[in-house]
């Protein structure tokens, strides 16, 4: 019987690591510079609908409870909405978590995990466009 249990134990281990496996991507490999401007990387596009992890800084959030915020490469010392154009940070990508949560801004790198999803979508609920984002996400101290 213990023996038996073992195997088992064996075969759900090895059986389940690439379910619980996720890739990573960096703000840098987003996008491409080409002569018709900011095109999507295939690294990105090729793992859209993952789970994917990436390292970053929260932007200032719009509120202090919510459920999404905006990770930037870099630390931002003004929340990116309230910036003029000018000054929009180039690497953003939209986080929403699973549930709403009070944040604490953070002034250290974060890993996100989440769903990558590429493509234009609308926010019904800020108006807000983006390109690139993670769904069903959460966070940890990096």
């Amino acid at each position: 019987m213990n023996r038996f249990l073992a195997v088992l134990l064996v075969l759900f281990s090895v059986t389940s690591a690439p379910l619980l496996a996720t890739d990573t991507i960096a703000f840098g490999e987003f996008y491409k510079q080409s002569v018709l401007g900011i095109k999507l990387t295939p690294k990105l596009v090729g793992l859209a609908g993952k789970q994917v992890t990436v390292v970053g800084f929260m932007a200032p959030p719009l509120r202090a409870t919510g459920n999404f915020f905006v990770l930037t490469r870099q630390p931002v010392s003004l929340c990116p909405f309230c910036n003029s154009d000018a000054d929009w940070p180039a690497d953003i990508l939209v986080v929403y978590l699973k549930e709403d949560q009070t944040f604490i801004q953070r002034n250290r790198p974060l890993a996100v995990t989440g769903r990558l999803e590429v493509g234009s979508y609308t926010d019904q609920g800020t108006g807000f466009v983006s390109q690139v984002r993670l769904v069903g996400s959460h966070y940890e101290d990096q």
